[in-house]
């Protein structure tokens, strides 16, 4: 499915938009496109699509110690936190190291202001997610990773990005984000990942339930072209987007269901 057949993302030509209840003392973050965010009602779809990756991973974390590299907001970092031993959430950017500070902050939780590729402490377990196709160095990146937990008897790697030939229009090479540097196809990223790491396996995120339901709804009853006649876009969307839920998604690996039409790539790699 093509990014114009899912539920629609704020644009640079809309209105500014900012998280909504943040707490006392937390600066809310401006939602440019550059990385997602929560408490944004019309950025849930988004949200959701990346949170459902860490909870899947939290799940399989406990009691590792975990760096989050590029944790942006620090949303994924603290979903960590619940199972991890120690997590460290990294990223470059001043408002969204102060904000992920001021709101997450907490004993097994810290923040690190840094370039991914200058953070140098060893972790059982490195979560990269969604920014691999942000980065001109990829291959560097992804050694660097392995350097991090090559001394760890669990070393475990977590690294996904979109896949290009569901996020791309119809008969595009890419999306078109201006944010992303490279746009990958599943095998593409199978081989990028295997250059690095020894045991690579690959995982697609696919909708589920409320959103196979719309996805069905799009390709074969054309509701893309019923809901504006109608002039039922906003009243639908306005309701339909803020409901969506991580259920709305599964992660499943790529010898259950082809990655072609995955939304995503997880790769979980091991030296």
């Amino acid at each position: 499915m093509a990014d114009d057949e899912q539920p629609e993302r704020t644009d640079s030509a809309a209105p500014r938009i900012f998280q909504a209840d943040q707490p006392d003392g937390v600066p809310p973050l401006e939602l440019t496109g550059e990385r997602t965010l929560p408490d944004v009602p019309a950025e849930n779809y988004w949200y959701r699509r990346h949170s459902v990756v860490y909870e899947w991973i939290r799940a399989r974390v406990g009691g590792l110690t975990v760096v989050d590299l590029a944790c942006g907001e620090g949303y994924g970092s603290e979903i960590l936190a619940r199972t991890a031993s120690d997590v460290i959430g990294v990223d470059a950017n001043p408002d969204a190291h102060a904000h992920a500070e001021a709101r997450y902050g907490r004993p097994g939780l810290r923040f690190e202001r840094t370039l991914i590729d200058a953070f140098d402490e060893p972790r059982d377990a490195v979560v990269f997610l969604q920014t691999i196709e942000h980065v001109t160095n990829p291959g560097e990146i992804l050694d660097h990773c392995r350097g991090l937990v090559s001394y760890s008897d669990h070393a475990v790697a977590y690294v996904s990005t979109p896949n290009v030939l569901t996020l791309a229009p119809e008969g595009e090479d890419r999306s078109g984000n201006p944010w992303h540097v490279h746009e990958y196809r599943p095998e593409e990223f199978r081989r990028l990942c295997s250059d690095h790491f020894a045991d690579v396996e690959i995982f697609g995120l696919h909708h589920a339930r409320a959103l196979r339901v719309h996805q069905i709804a799009i390709e074969r009853f054309g509701w893309d072209s019923i809901h504006p006649k109608l002039k039922l876009t906003g009243p639908f969307y306005d309701r339909f987007v803020p409901a969506i839920s991580e259920h709305d998604f599964a992660l499943v690996s790529e010898r259950e269901r082809s990655l072609d039409g995955a939304l995503d790539l997880l790769a979980v790699m091991r030296p």
